[in-house]
């Protein structure tokens, strides 16, 4: 029998359809894989083996009495951002200690409900803030993927995502949650040749996921495939009375989509995404990836979106905001870690001080100061201004287009340490991205090609409000055009 583990979702889900093997084989399969690969990747920081046979057999039972749902059976990995009932939650970070909560995420349960098994909690940039992987309390995640020619460099995955990019990309489950904020889903599946979606801001409810930014937060999966995705996505969304964000509308059937033609599509070639300095693979890429979809059939049409250079200034003034609203909560005194002061004040602040790590400390501090009085104005209101105006760009160009393609990152996966000291060269790493999420729309990163060095290259489809079909539409084509079947070269 072929190695499950390296099936796609479509695959395992058709197996276990057709008998060719049961639930327990295929979870015993990653509990295998992950029990000897994970002390190298350090892609889960919880592992759940007992859970995941349990639910396994449960599945296999559904199954025989004709009961199973649409995921029954599949092994799925959760990033440590949700809420997971009984399992610990902790956002990888030192604050929430041991947290264990008492209730599931609503994402999470929509996978439970329809029969998907948990192998365990993923690693991530604590609380989601970061671009490598390397702010979790539990250290650094591994990227599968190695540079050509026997450089060992240990690469970043990519982040927030890490942990789901990685245990993807090295066959460590099915599929996996993620989330994105600024580009958490899609950076990471560029930078592990995987394919991730954000959907539009309200498609997925974010009751039960640990908030960094309310106003930008969406969860969504990274897979192997277009089809892989657009099956997690349609369970992930639901409309949910407990966000009061969560817009109520009906999820489509997106996997038939996958498969539709893009021909008489019209597709825009936004001018401000080709900037000075980009590397001559990702430039490459992106006009390959233009002459795809023409002999598809597409038509390519030349857009501006002029507010776009606003974009990530704007993004760092309003997502540092809203964190440091989100994160007021945790004082050490209800749940989490605390560390014992003189009085309640010095309590707040050692356990702060202690419970935050230097990524999340720094973004706390420009939130706080950007809404602090007298700066309001100067800063968190302009930037908000600024976010209707990118917001009425994409309206104006969507006008004239169905979806727009762009490059999914501005480089390869980079080695640790290479950005550490830079922050503001670790924020670009979003530069593609944050559009899509200050406007609220859906986005796929698809993985396209390798650059010079053997690593994975991908392109980003945007697509208008509520039109994640056009997403998987374009997604799909590019996929069977770039034929992309690489994987990493296993060493671990």
């Amino acid at each position: 029998m072929t190695d499950l583990t390296k099936l796609t979702l479509a695959g395992a889900l058709d197996g276990l359809e057709k008998k060719e093997f049961s639930s327990r084989e295929l979870t015993q399969g990653f509990v295998d894989a992950i029990a000897a690969a994970n002390p190298v990747i350090n892609a889960y920081v919880v592992e759940t083996p007992e859970k995941a046979l349990d639910m396994a057999d449960a599945s296999d039972a559904r199954r025989a009495n004709g009961e199973a749902g649409k995921l029954d059976g599949a092994p799925l990995g959760i990033k440590d951002l949700y809420c997971t009932k009984g399992v610990r939650t902790t956002a990888c970070s030192n604050i929430l200690d041991e947290f264990t909560p008492t209730y599931e995420s609503t994402v999470t349960q929509n996978l439970w409900d329809q029969g998907a098994v948990m192998l365990g909690k993923l690693n991530m940039d604590e609380f989601a803030m970061g671009s490598s992987n390397e702010t979790s309390r539990f250290g650094e995640v591994a990227n599968p993927w190695r540079r050509a020619g026997g450089d060992n460099a240990k690469l970043t995955p990519g982040g927030s995502s890490g942990g789901s990019a990685a245990a993807v990309a090295a066959d460590l489950c099915l599929g996996a949650t993620a989330s994105d904020t600024g580009g958490s889903i899609r950076q990471p599946a560029a930078f592990t040749g995987t394919v991730g979606i954000k959907p539009t801001y309200g498609r997925a409810s974010r009751y039960g996921m640990v908030a960094f930014a309310s106003s930008l937060d969406q969860a969504g999966p990274i897979a192997k495939t277009v089809e892989d995705s657009a099956i997690l996505l349609e369970t992930m969304c639901s409309h949910d009375p407990k966000d009061t964000t969560s817009l109520p509308v009906e999820t489509p059937d997106w996997r038939a989509d996958v498969t539709k033609p893009i021909k008489g599509m019209r597709i825009g070639i936004p001018k401000e995404y080709r900037m000075d300095g980009m590397p001559d693979a990702i430039e490459g890429l992106w006009q390959q990836g233009i002459d795809w979809l023409k002999d598809q059939g597409a038509e390519i049409v030349d857009v501006s979106l002029p507010h776009t250079k606003y974009a990530l200034p704007a993004y760092y003034i309003v997502a540092p905001a809203e964190a440091s609203s989100n994160l007021a909560r945790y004082d050490g005194m209800r749940y989490g870690a605390r560390v014992a002061g003189d009085n309640l004040n010095a309590t707040y602040e050692e356990s702060r001080a202690a419970g935050f790590g230097a990524e999340v400390q720094r973004r706390l501090m420009i939130g706080t100061y950007v809404l602090s009085s007298g700066y309001y104005d100067a800063y968190y209101l302009r930037a908000q201004k600024v976010r209707t105006r990118i917001l009425q760009d994409f309206r104006d160009v969507f006008e004239k287009v169905d979806a727009l393609l762009t490059p999914a990152t501005p480089c390869a996966a980079f080695a640790y340490g290479e950005n550490a000291d830079d922050p503001l060269a670790m924020y670009l790493n979003d530069i593609f991205t944050v559009t899509a999420n200050l406007a609220g729309l859906p986005a796929i990163a698809v993985p396209a090609g390798l650059d010079g060095q053997g690593l994975p290259l991908g392109l980003q489809v945007i697509g208008k409000a509520l039109d994640e079909a056009a997403c998987f539409r374009v997604g799909g084509a590019l996929e069977r055009a770039a034929g992309f079947v690489a994987k990493p070269e296993k060493w671990w």
